[in-house]
């Protein structure tokens, strides 16, 4: 419950018009039928009625309905709370694979894509703390048999993939095979690699004559950059304004160093390729309660499984002692701003 708080809290306060349940009292007998049929855990029985206890866990899409034998339980849209995915996903898992399983094969049945994706992803980023195999839930998911051990775990939900590796041989248990940048060198977190020492670079002064891309001068400030290999206790990011990245948006975006890189201090990751990113909500929560940075902006491309990244920063704030500003950027593959939005 304390989580579902600190999560709400990192939000700013706000309510949409949306669908939600309505339950009437007159009607209801407190059976209690509905409870349990409840995946997201907005329902409990207080004194001998069913009352919805959280708007923040109802998806507003009506799996209790069924299960009401006095018809008490209907949809109506109204002001609410926006629902909110990955606090229904971290307080559900404790409730085990076959809950996990259905509330998602729930979302997937209604085409809620965008919650299934973020959903799966959180699953993934905190794959190694559960009690389930996360390749076996989004299996399930999908009606497909759980793939051999090192197989392409690739599994998609009307079109869009779940389950990380698609078309990039990454397994759902979070093992590279062979991405040069995102195979081992990221398992490093400095160590005897001479490429991941540190060090300052001055950027260079943009003049008049940058016509081209190719005159264009680097705005990055230090050296290694990847979240893997970064110290989150270096001067660089001590008071800072944190530019985390995903490692396509400098590619796709010409303006990436000029427009957004400039004055901040860089790092960078792959939330579908990259091993072990539990260590980076660490390594955030230290850049935020240690090295006190000043704000976190959060550069994403427009495809599904870049989502990670802000739920990263999401994870790291609630453990963090003290709260910064966060901004969310989603770039196209084109090379377009398609949202930019303090969160």
């Amino acid at each position: 419950m304390i989580l579902k708080v600190l999560l709400l809290l990192n939000k700013r306060k706000r309510t949409l018009e949306r669908d939600i349940i309505r339950i009437d009292e007159e009607k209801c007998t407190g059976c209690g039928l509905c409870v349990p049929n409840c995946h997201e855990g907005a329902l409990q029985v207080i004194d001998g009625k069913v009352r919805l206890v959280s708007e923040l866990m109802c998806d507003g899409l009506g799996a209790c309905i069924g299960h009401c034998p006095e018809g008490a339980i209907t949809i109506e849209r109204r002001e609410a709370e926006p629902y909110d995915e990955i606090a229904v996903i971290s307080e559900m898992v404790k409730k085990g694979a076959n809950t996990v399983t259905a509330h998602l094969k729930h979302l997937n049945d209604h085409h809620e894509y965008g919650y299934l994706e973020e959903g799966t992803t959180w699953l993934e980023v905190h794959s190694k703390e559960l009690s389930f195999s996360v390749e076996e839930v989004l299996a399930a998911v999908n009606g497909q048999p759980v793939r051999e051990s090192g197989a392409d775990t690739s599994t998609a939900v009307s079109g869009m993939s779940v389950a990380h590796g698609t078309g990039h041989g990454h397994s759902a248990h979070g093992e590279n095979h062979g991405h040069g940048a995102h195979g081992g060198a990221h398992r490093h977190q400095g160590g005897s690699c001479p490429g991941s020492a540190e060090r300052l670079i001055a950027p260079a002064p943009a003049f008049a004559g940058a016509t081209i891309m190719a005159d264009a001068p680097s705005q990055l400030t230090h050296w290694p950059v990847q979240m893997h290999l970064i110290n989150p206790n270096s001067p660089v990011y001590r008071g800072a304004d944190l530019m985390l990245a995903a490692d396509c948006v400098a590619f796709s975006l010409g303006s990436f160093h000029s427009r957004f890189l400039k004055g901040k201090a860089l790092a960078i990751a792959c939330p579908k390729l990259d091993h072990g990113t539990e260590t980076y909500i660490d390594k955030l929560t230290v850049m935020i309660d240690t090295g006190r940075v000043n704000t976190i902006t959060v550069m994403m491309m427009e495809v599904p499984c870049c989502g990670g990244l802000i739920q990263m920063v999401r994870a790291a704030m609630v453990r963090a002692s003290r709260k910064v500003p966060v901004k969310a950027v989603i770039v196209s593959v084109d090379g377009k701003i398609l949202q930019e939005d303090w969160i």
